[in-house]
C-alpha cells in the first residue's frame, strides 16, 4: 500500500524536531573558515527553479577557488563554455532564489549557500576570473541568506571518495550514451572523435 505524507505536520511527525544544533548552524554572513572553504572548493551544484515551479540543478566546476567572495555577504560564480541551454540562468531571470552545494574532494561535509542571485554581463571583478586566457561573458552574483555546514552521512552511506567503489565503466561511453538516448544525426565516430582527447581542449573555447 502507498501512504503519501500531505502535511508539514505529518512529516514532523513521522520525523521527529531537529536537533538543536542543526537549526541554529545557520548564518547569514560569511565567516573566514567559509572564505577558505570557498577557495578550496573546485566545485559546486546550483539548484534553481522557475516560475512555474520547475527546477534545474546545474553543475559549475573550475580551478579552486573559482567562486569569488566579494564581501562577507557576497559572492560570484563565473559562466564557462557549455551547452548554452541556459536552464538555470533563465530561472534566476525569473525566481532569483538559488542554493548551492560547494564540494572540496575528499571531504565528506559540504557548505551550503541559499540566497538570491542576479545575471551580471560585465563587471570590474570579470578581470580576477580569466582562466586560460578566458574572460567569463557573464557571472552569477549571489547575496547570501542562509549559509551552513552540512554533515558527512550522504557521503560516507554512498562512498563517493572510495576508489575501491568506483564503477566508471559500469556505462558506456559518453559519446555511446549520447547516441543511443538522444536524437542526433551524428555518426557515433564522430561523436567518439568530439568526446575524447580533444574534448580536453574544448574546455575554455567560446
Amino acid at each position: 500500500m502507498t501512504v503519501e505524507i500531505t502535511s508539514h505536520e505529518e512529516l514532523r511527525d513521522l520525523l521527529g524536531a531537529p536537533m538543536p544544533r542543526a537549526v541554529a548552524k545557520e548564518r547569514v554572513v560569511l565567516h573566514e573558515r567559509d572564505r577558505q572553504w570557498l577557495a578550496a572548493s573546485p566545485f559546486c551544484l546550483i539548484a534553481t527553479a522557475g516560475a512555474d515551479g520547475s527546477c534545474d540543478v546545474s553543475p559549475k566546476g573550475d580551478p579552486a577557488g573559482f567562486a569569488m567572495v566579494l564581501d562577507e555577504t557576497t559572492l560570484a560564480i563565473p559562466e564557462r563554455p557549455g551547452n548554452r541551454r541556459a536552464d538555470g540562468y533563465r530561472n534566476i531571470l525569473d525566481n532569483p532564489h538559488v542554493g548551492l552545494l560547494f564540494l572540496i574532494p575528499g571531504r565528506t561535509d559540504t557548505l551550503r549557500i541559499n540566497g538570491r542571485a542576479r545575471l551580471l554581463r560585465d563587471a570590474p571583478y570579470f578581470d580576477d576570473m580569466v582562466v586560460k586566457g578566458h574572460r567569463p561573458i557573464l557571472a552569477i552574483e549571489v547575496q547570501v541568506e542562509q549559509i551552513f555546514y552540512h554533515c558527512s552521512k550522504a557521503f560516507l552511506r554512498s562512498e563517493l571518495w572510495q576508489p575501491e567503489t568506483w564503477q566508471p565503466d559500469v556505462l558506456p561511453t559518453r559519446a555511446r550514451l549520447i547516441k543511443e538516448v538522444e536524437n542526433t544525426t551524428e555518426s557515433l565516430a564522430d561523436l567518439e572523435r568530439r568526446y575524447g582527447p580533444e574534448y580536453l581542449k574544448s574546455l575554455y573555447a567560446g
